[in-house]
């Protein structure tokens, strides 16, 4: 498996839009090609090489690339969004939508996530050793198609809303959950093996 490193050479001003950062889309590209690749600001585009060094190559296929994340991407959304196959790891934490529509390979985030991570997946394995905030597995705002296959891991704490219109798959917390769990809840199962503070299901 080819590993593509990336480590932040710089912290957004704002929140940086990086759904480009994907196994599905490193792949076929050495560092050079991968540093070209567009990432929004607010309304400006830039280069991801704007934001990271770039070192390695992306493997011939999605399944044959790893990304590896050297640092916080705090202010990072959509790491891993759309991902068929493939692994990213982060070494710090992720902003908003990480591994939303995932639909295969594995996101490991060795810190905590914002919300809607991992929202409407349909297969693969979102791991996150801290804490995650709000709507976790669930559906985008104004769809009712949760989360249909694959399986959430938190190690910490959850907020609200977590596996609303959840439909398939798995989402196992190992600390507590806030509100509204299991919202409109159509299958799929979510374990809390700490404590859920109300209006579950």
């Amino acid at each position: 498996m080819d590993i593509v490193k990336l480590t932040p050479s710089k912290v957004p001003e704002l929140y940086l839009e990086a759904e480009h950062i994907s196994p599905d889309v490193f792949a076929g590209k050495n560092a050079q090609e991968i540093g070209e690749l567009h990432v929004h600001m607010g309304n400006q585009t830039y280069k991801l090489s704007d934001f990271f060094t770039v070192e390695g190559k992306g493997g011939a296929t999605a399944a044959d690339t790893r990304i590896v994340v050297n640092g916080d991407a705090g202010k990072v959304k959509y790491i891993g969004m759309k991902m068929t196959a493939g692994e990213i790891e982060i070494s710090g934490n992720t902003d908003m939508y990480t591994g939303a529509w995932m639909a295969g390979g594995k996101i490991t985030v060795k810190g905590s996530t914002d919300s809607f991570a991992g929202i409407a997946m349909t297969g693969g394995e979102l791991l996150i050793e801290g804490n995650a905030k709000n709507y976790i597995g669930a559906a985008y705002r104004g769809d009712w198609r949760g989360m249909k296959g694959g399986k959430i891991v938190v190690k910490g704490n959850v907020g609200s809303d977590v596996g609303s219109n959840i439909n398939g798959g798995t989402i196992e917390v190992g600390g507590n959950a806030d509100v509204h769990l299991a919202t409109h809840a159509d299958g799929g199962k979510i374990i809390i093996k700490g404590t859920a503070k109300g209006r579950v299901g």
